[in-house]
Formats: structure tokens, sequence, C-alpha cells
């Protein structure tokens, strides 16, 4: 009996070893889920702070340092020592490589040439008088803009250009864009040039304001600020001298606010085709697949390169917009609204959005700007927005479509034209959900999936895009030029049986909005941009791979379909 109840007492206590081993295990297990792998060494880099901070510390006895240290592993202790923080450790720029990179960031201030003659005097006369402006004392405002504050009116002024036209009646010139914020402005004033081989400055009455707008376009009211080409003759003497900065002041002598580098890019040999885009808005809207798709076909096209301006985009745009900068194939200009518009990322696009005629104004700078940085650069130069493209019916490029298209304008016209118009059709995009997507088009590709338009074009002259012919064009609008040299503007419109404009939109533009039922009630389908399928397929595919916009699964299944086919 005595025996039985031993055994039962050692199986009992056996049973409460291994039940409580059982429970250790289980706590352990829970405790290690917690605080994860890298508890201990939490815990470890707290013992050692405290530690340092007990070491640093001289009112801390040693002895108290001593007890920290022994809890802390040894080498853990000294590992904390030897860390090093990563930090840039690029030695620092020199003057010279700072200030070639703000004439990279702001290409309007003449900072290269102020460096060179910073320690020289240069003034008219006596110092008193039209005395070099130091850049550190030019007036900026929203970062790419130089102030001028006169008796009748506030300038805004962007850039200045070297004309030299020879369809321009003025001879050379130089031209200074910017915004005033009066209408048909009356204060008199000067041109200040400086040239590299002169201490003293030129000085030139301001010889006209082109106001690039037309009044019965709304917004014709004193104190909103207007766009205008602002027009200054060199002097006979100096006509073979190109200045290198011009300001304008009110007084010849005054020391000016505003110092403007003059731009003057004359390569050897023209290129063909270049692409100007106003200031892009699309700072919570990710175009960035459309845009690839767009750059591409343009590309195949025949454009040179693509100009961009920038307000606020979606980083994955901008990501785009490097990419294709490292090619050499855009180029992006940083851009701000002037004088007290908002340039706040959202509420400068609600800004924007509401204020229609400010928006429409404001657009004009950068599309001139962009007119006078290539006057002598391309060929032509299209103004295009990233919904719309040119494209030729029967051919396969521009320079193709335009050997096509330069006898019937010489037949219609003896005279050169100022520029080609192609008239606008519009590719509504809920036109495709009655028809489907292609399956042998990828849904990212937009324009090739787009093949449903409306069979109406808008009207002739209506919402037309240009090739524009840069020796002619003295100021540019969205769809037309406003004004040019050697006469009035003349247009030859292409016929829409040579090339048609391709309008992808969701909607019509609102002026439009009657127009639109009709529209939408009457399409047909016109795959004539199936002709580059293949080509644009495969470069846009390509991009977007480079750029990461495929999960890696998605990349390795095109790689092997690629291997089977």
């Amino acid at each position: 009996m005595a025996v039985s109840v031993s055994r039962i007492l050692h199986r009992l206590l056996c049973l409460v070893i291994i039940w409580g081993l059982i429970v250790l295990a289980v706590f352990h297990l829970r405790s290690h889920e917690v605080e994860g792998p890298n508890a201990g060494l939490t815990s470890n880099s707290v013992n050692s702070r405290l530690l340092l901070q007990k070491l640093g510390d001289p009112r801390t006895p040693h002895t108290e340092a001593t007890h920290s240290t022994s809890q802390v592993p040894l080498s853990a202790a000294h590992l904390l020592f030897d860390l090093e923080p990563s930090i840039d450790k690029s030695p620092s720029l020199s003057e010279a490589m700072i200030v070639e990179e703000v004439q990279k960031k702001l290409p309007s201030l003449p900072i290269a040439y102020w460096n060179r003659h910073k320690n020289r005097p240069m003034f008219y006369k006596n110092e008193s008088c039209a005395k070099f402006p130091s850049v550190f004392d030019l007036e900026f405002s929203n970062i790419y803009w130089q102030n001028l504050h006169t008796s009748n009116g506030t300038f805004q002024l962007f850039g200045a250009y070297y004309d030299v036209r020879q369809a321009s009646k003025i001879g050379p010139s130089v031209r200074i864009l910017g915004m005033i914020n009066r209408i048909e402005p009356t204060v008199k004033t000067y041109c200040q040039f400086w040239f590299e081989s002169q201490k003293e400055p030129v000085f030139m009455k301001v010889l006209e304001y082109k106001y690039i707008w037309y009044r019965k376009w709304g917004n014709y009211k004193q104190g909103i600020y207007q766009p205008y080409l602002i027009a200054c003759q060199i002097p006979q003497q100096y006509h073979k001298l190109v200045p290198a900065s011009v300001s304008i002041v009110e007084k010849p002598c005054d020391t000016a606010t505003n110092n403007l580098r003059v731009v003057y890019n004359k390569p050897d040999k023209k290129k063909k085709f270049a692409v100007c885009v106003k200031g892009l808005d699309f700072l919570h809207e990710d175009l960035s697949v459309r845009l690839v798709e767009w750059i591409e076909l343009l590309g195949i096209l025949g454009t040179n390169k693509v100009f961009f301006y920038e307000l606020q985009v979606h980083p994955n745009i901008s990501k785009v917009l490097q990419y294709y900068q490292k090619l050499d194939r855009v180029d992006v200009t940083p851009l701000t609204l002037p004088g007290g518009q908002p340039n706040v990322p959202g509420f400068q696009h609600m800004y924007l959005v509401k204020k229609w005629n400010n928006k429409r104004q404001n657009e004009l700078i950068p599309y001139n700007d962009c007119l006078y940085k290539n006057l002598y650069t391309y060929e032509y130069i299209a103004l295009l927005d990233i919904d719309e493209v040119i494209m030729p019916v029967n051919t396969m490029s521009w320079q193709e479509l335009m050997d096509v298209v330069l006898p019937k304008a010489r037949s219609a016209k003896n005279n050169t034209q100022a520029s080609y118009n192609v008239r606008n059709v519009y590719f509504l995009d809920d036109l495709i959900e009655v028809h489907g997507w292609f399956k042998d088009i990828p849904r990212y590709m937009h324009m090739l999936q787009h093949v449903y338009r409306s069979k109406n074009f808008t009207k002739p002259n209506q919402y037309v895009k240009c090739f524009h012919n840069p020796e002619r064009a003295l100021t540019l609008h969205n769809h037309f030029p406003l004004a040019c040299l050697g006469g009035a503007c003349s247009s030859y419109s292409i016929e829409t049986t040579d090339a048609q404009l391709q309008h992808y939109r969701a909607d019509c533009v609102r002026t439009l909005k009657k127009s639109c039922v009709e529209f939408r009630q009457n399409s047909v389908v016109d795959t004539t941009i199936w002709k580059f399928k293949e080509k644009l397929i495969t470069r846009t595919t390509d991009t977007l791979k480079k750029l990461g916009f495929f999960s890696s699964r998605d990349v390795r299944a095109h790689i092997k379909s690629e291997k089977v086919t």
C-alpha cells in the first residue's frame, strides 16, 4: 500500500515538473514574440545610452558608473563608442561652383556676369548714376520674378531676350517678358544695357509695351497683373554686340532693382520641332503613365525636345520628367505665379480653377518664354497640352507632313506663313465604354485604346493648335499667334485629310458644352494612331519598366512571354 502511494506521489511530482517546464516555455515564447527579435538589442541600446549619460555626467559618482557598466556587456559598450553617423562629407562648394548652380536654377539672373565684374566699378560717370546693381540688392518676387516699382504701376519681370530677326522693323533689340498691373501703361521707363566689354551702361527709352491679350476676353482692369512684351532698341553703335544683361528703370540714373540676363541661344544649325507645355498643375492627379505615352509618341513623330513649365505636380510626374531630362529629351522650367497670386500647393490649383481669366493670362508667360528661348533653335514650335497631339493622317512624321503642307501653303500665299494650324477633334474618354477595350493593346496605353472620336471637328479656326514659325511670331496665344513681325499674322489651315489635332478629354471644354452632346451622339472609329502601335507600346512599356511602374512579378512575366514569343 505504502509503495503504491509513493508511486502515485512520484508521478504527480513528475507531472507538476513537466507542466511547470511547459508553462515556462510558453511564457518565454510569448515574451519573445511581443518584444521582437531586436528586443535584446533595444535593451542593450537603452542601457548603453544610460551608460553614456552617466559616464558623461560629472555629477555621477564613479561607483555608480561602474555599477552601470557591469550591467552592460563590454562588447556593446565598445560598439557604441565605435559607431559613426552617416552624413554627407562632400567638400564645401567653391563660390564659382555655387554661382554655376544658381545660374542653372535661376537662368534669368545674370549671376555669372555679376561674379566676373563684382569688384569692378561700374556706373555712368559717377557712382550716383546708374550703378550696376549687386545681385544681393535686386528685388525678387516669388523666386523667379524681379520687380520694378514705378510712379504708375508695378512691373514683374520674368525674362529678357535678344532679337535680331530679319523681319523685325526695329532692328536689333531686347524684348522683356513680364506682367504689369496696369492697362495700357503710360509710365515712361528706360532700359539700362550692360555689355561685357565696358563698365558704363547704355541707356535707351522703352519703345513699346506690347499687350499679350485681347480686351474682349475679360480681366481688362487696372490693378490686375497683365502680360506684356516690352521692347528696347539697341543703339546703332552697339548693333554688333549682345548685351549681357538689362534693367528697366523709371529714370536713367536710378539704381535698378531688377537685372535680367539677356538670352541669346543660336546654334550653328536649327533643329526641326520643339513643343512647349504651359505650367503643369497636377499636384494630386497622377498622369505619369499617360505622360510617358505622350512623350514617346511625340518622339516617334519627330519632336526634338519638349519644354515643360512646372507649377505643382505629383511625385510620379516628377520622376518621369527627371528621367527624360537626363536623356535630354525634355527641359523643365520651375514656375510660380507673380505678384500676390497664391503659390501654396493645392491652394494655387483652387485659384487657377476659379480664376479662369487669370489662369489664361498667366499661361502666356511660359508660352512666350518658350518661344523666345528658342527663336533661333527650331524651325517650328508647337504649343500643346499633354492630352493632345497633332496627328498626320497619311504620313508618318511631322516633317513628312510639312513636306506636303508647305507647297499648298505657298500656293495660297506668296509670303511665309506665321503659322500652320490644325483643326481640333475630340476623342472623349467615355466613348470607349460603349465599345469596350482592345485586347491586343495594354489598357495603360490611353491614346491607343481610345480610337472612337466625334464625327465632327470643331469649327475652323476654333480651338486649333499650330506649328509656329519663330521667324514671324511676335507674341503667342495658346491657339494662335497674337502679333507677328512683317505684317498681319497669316495662318494656313492644314486640311483635315492631311492632319488633325487629336484631343483626349473626359469632356469638351466648358465653352462647348452644348456642342458636346452632338459630338458624343455622332462618333466614328479612327485608328490613325495605330500605325505607330507596335513602336509606341514597346517604347512606353520599356520606359515604364525602367522607372519601376510595374511590380517585379509583372516584369518577370513580361520577360518570360517575350522569350516564348
